[in-house]
């Protein structure tokens, strides 16, 4: 079990720090193509990439819904339309600004999951995972406002892109949970069939949008122009990312997973470092405080599936008795 744990750990880490890296690179392909065009083309790429995996490893079979389809078309619209299009439109509509807030946005993806198994379940979580929550979300608030209150001032000013953005920070999560409803299939069916259908929805979209001329359609020559950002969104933040995100949460829960998405401002924040930006001491505090957050919570998730000493004790006082029993007995004596 402390080994599930530490691999779903590792998949997670490895989602929210492919997914921290996507909103630098995002910013440059947005100022090209529209973002709606940007997302849509994104997944399309993905989409045909899980197909081809998911035909040779699992077989034409694996394409069958088994009677599940609209469940796979709400969590594939969740995760693909709602969060990719919202999150990328608020953010592009933000400008510079926009790149750090969609981050930091994400670090409420724990508060808004508790919040629901809270609310389905009618049962409160456990406190150390509370607590950790709230340490990671005041170490990544402290990262990404470096201590000032001018932050908050300069959301105020971008309430509906905020919106957007937190719209899809919700989309994500419901899609994070979605994984539960498939326990018997693979990860990379479930990936790919809800992939495959929100890009679908994500079409419609960005058809029904481009007819009423409500966004342009980009030329080749603009999508051309952002080739190695979306090399990069498609393989790592895309491919990637996703399988990991979701092989993940299924050894640690969503609940516990998805307190890794805190790492996601922190990426942000080290990427902007090495192109030259200044790490104060408010934003080393805030990473350690995150780092913190999530050793403290798996630590404590180990020790809660460790069995207590009582436990063992009862255990071996029951397999001494169940012993001494069919010892006793001369009917499970040999002669």
């Amino acid at each position: 079990m402390n080994k599930q744990i530490m691999t779903g750990s590792l998949l997670c880490l490895i989602a929210s720090m492919s997914w921290g890296a996507m909103f630098p690179v995002s910013h440059i392909a947005l100022q090209h193509i529209n973002p709606l065009y940007f997302s849509f083309l994104r997944y399309l790429s993905v989409t045909l990439i899980l197909i081809v995996l998911l035909w040779l490893k699992e077989g034409r079979t694996a394409f069958r819904f088994e009677g599940k389809g609209k469940v796979l078309l709400f969590f594939g619209t969740m995760g693909f339309t709602i969060y990719n299009m919202a999150v990328f439109q608020g953010q592009h509509a933000m400008g510079a600004a926009g790149t750090l807030v969609a981050s930091i946005m994400e670090v409420l993806m724990p508060m808004i999951s508790i919040a629901m198994v809270w609310v389905m379940t009618r049962k409160m979580p456990p406190k150390y995972t509370l607590i950790s929550m709230l340490i990671a979300l005041a170490g990544a608030l402290l990262v990404i406002t470096n201590g000032k209150w001018t932050f908050f001032t300069l959301a105020g000013q971008h309430l509906l892109a905020l919106l957007l953005i937190f719209v899809g920070v919700v989309g994500w999560v419901v899609y994070s949970m979605g994984g539960s409803h498939f326990a018997g299939w693979s990860t990379l069916r479930y990936s790919t069939l809800t992939c495959l259908l929100g890009t679908l929805v994500s079409f419609v979209v960005v058809t029904f949008a481009s007819a009423f001329n409500w966004i342009t359609v980009p030329d080749w020559q603009h999508v051309w122009s952002v080739k190695y950002e979306m090399s990069f969104m498609i393989l790592l933040p895309g491919l990637a990312a996703l399988l990991s995100w979701n092989a993940g949460i299924r050894k640690l829960s969503p609940l516990n997973g998805i307190l890794f998405i805190n790492f996601v401002p922190i990426t942000t924040l080290v990427l902007m470092y090495f192109q030259g930006y200044t790490i104060s001491r408010y934003e080393l505090y805030g990473t350690v405080l995150v780092i913190f957050a999530l050793i403290l919570n798996n630590m404590f998730q180990r020790s809660s599936l460790r069995p207590s000493n009582s436990s063992r004790g009862a255990r071996f006082r029951l397999d001494r008795r169940s012993r001494s029993t069919v010892t006793s007995n001369p009917a499970n004596q040999k002669f």
